[in-house]
């Protein structure tokens, strides 16, 4: 039997994940768990990745002591990055993708050069967070930084290199950046050059399932993982959780629900044309050269932001769907696209606001805010959906939802009414199952991804949510529906996806 390790970076938590295939199932056991929060320094919100190497190792140390394990790899979050310069561990801390800065980047870079030309370069879909507009920051604002820096790393890429000394950029998780060029399968060089970007800073490629080396000898006696291949996974969490999306046929599309809503379908090949520019959908790069598809989307953050400004003594998320079950159906909606609700800070404040001024009930309680945050998500994916189905031509009759969101079967519930189509939830850790998976695959116990999703079905346990079909239900839904894509966008933060797909019907 071959053990593998699954180093799991969240925005919100890490965790080191124990795997192994008996059997043809897949068992996991979470071994390590820690938190990750940025932290302020001098004005600005950075990620503390000294202190998350020093939790990755002891959740390495606690696999070696199960016993041998044939290979690691670690997914992460998409987008930010740290500079490096020769064997030092980092130039600086890295900056998180909320910190301000971004905002004002992604501003100036778009009055330089224009969204056509941008997504004609890429592939990817516009978003402030993302490393280009991070970078040009840099170019203007931080140039003897970049001038000392000899490589970027992206997260996962980065304990990547701590663990094993190589410089490589796996390309689903560069293919969150917006450097990278989806159909060329190479970065984006002449729009690089156009903003200053140095061209020497970016590390060689490799495809996930790509055996990058053995752990360096320090890191090897200081967690017991003697001779343990480090593997690059599908190093972009959401690309590792859709290679292990438990999925047959191709009339499904997924849902990685957290902190972010990440929604789409997988194809063969990347889809680049102005309809798909418009209704901003990106093209990331998925396992076995499949195109993910997707809308990033802000998701339970916005729960997660209340969450912080409620009494934390009667806040657990069980007693706020409780709270919001009661509360009363589809009075106040927001729409999440809204760039207030992708920022930090007064999050509860936010909501009421949005209700005020588009002269809806303005919800008062932690269950009517929770319940408007929740149902204003399931009709966020019904239009979206949509708009998927008329990009990509493709009927979409069942949406499989993965992720921390899995937990929440009020709000699954409310998804698959609002969509009028059927939901498949599970499994949770379908990113550290896809991460140990392509593992496997990589190592040869597995062949391709049909494999790998055979191997989910059979372990894990689904649960199917079917819409319910009472008159009073589809005509509520309807209405709201119709309530939703009425709403404005205060700022330009989303797709005419959703203008295009006014007046769906249910």
């Amino acid at each position: 039997m071959s053990r593998y390790i699954a180093i799991d970076l969240g925005a919100e938590s890490g965790r080191i994940i124990l795997g192994a295939l008996q059997s043809g199932r897949l068992r996991m056991r979470e071994l390590h768990r820690f938190t990750n929060e940025p932290i302020r320094l001098r004005g600005t919100l950075r990620w503390d990745v000294v202190r998350l190497w020093a939790e990755i190792q002891i959740g390495l140390n606690a696999a070696s002591n199960v016993g041998d394990v044939r290979a690691v790899a670690c997914d992460s979050w998409g987008v930010d990055y740290v500079l490096l310069k020769g064997n030092q561990p980092l130039l600086a801390l890295p900056y998180t993708y909320r910190d301000e800065r971004t905002f004002a980047a992604f501003t100036k870079v778009l009055k330089k050069i224009s969204r056509e030309e941008i997504y004609a370069a890429t592939g990817i879909g516009f978003g402030p967070i993302n490393t280009l507009y991070q970078l040009y920051d840099d170019v203007q604002q931080r140039p003897e930084l970049l001038r000392k820096a000899d490589r970027i790393l992206l997260i996962a890429d980065y304990i990547n290199w701590m663990m094993t000394g190589q410089s490589k950029a796996e390309t689903t998780l560069a293919s969150t950046s917006q450097c990278w060029d989806t159909r060329k399968r190479t970065w984006a060089w002449p729009l690089l050059k156009k903003l200053g970007i140095p061209k020497h800073i970016f590390p060689k490629t490799i495809e996930p399932g790509t055996v990058v080396g053995e752990m360096l000898p320090q890191v090897a006696s200081n967690t017991g993982l003697v001779g343990t291949k480090v593997v690059a996974t599908c190093s972009h969490d959401t690309a590792a959780a859709v290679a292990a999306i438990p999925a047959t046929g191709k009339n499904w599309a997924y849902l990685s629900s957290g902190t972010w809503s990440l929604l789409g379908v997988e194809l063969p090949k990347p889809l680049v044309n102005e309809k798909v520019r418009e209704a901003n959908f990106t093209n990331e790069a998925g396992f076995a050269g499949t195109t993910r598809l997707l809308k990033c989307l802000v998701g339970l953050w916005i729960l997660q932001e209340c969450r912080k400004e409620w009494p934390k003594a009667d806040c657990d998320y069980a007693r706020i769907v409780k709270l919001a079950r009661s509360a009363t159906p589809l009075r106040s909606l927001i729409h999440p696209g809204d760039i207030r609700f992708a920022k930090t800070g007064r999050m509860t404040s936010k909501v009421q606001l949005y209700c005020r001024e588009t002269n809806q009930p303005v919800p008062r309680t932690r269950g009517a805010i929770a319940r408007c945050i929740f149902e204003s998500l399931a009709l966020l994916y019904r239009t979206e959906l949509d708009g998927l189905e008329k990009l990509t031509g493709r009927s979409i009759s069942t949406l499989h939802v993965v992720g921390g969101g899995c937990q929440n079967a009020l709000l699954n519930q409310m998804t698959a009414d609002a969509l009028d189509r059927t939901v498949i939830v599970g499994p949770v850790e379908a990113t550290a199952a896809g991460n140990i998976l392509v593992q496997a695959a990589a190592m040869g116990e597995l062949s391709g991804i049909a494999a790998i999703r055979s191997v989910m079905r059979r372990s894990f346990q689904l649960k199917l949510y079917k819409p319910r079909t009472s008159t009073k239900s589809v005509g509520s839904w309807r209405e709201a529906l119709d309530r939703f894509q009425d709403l404005p966008l205060v700022a330009a933060a989303s797709s005419t996806t959703i203008r295009r797909a006014r007046r769906a019907k249910i």
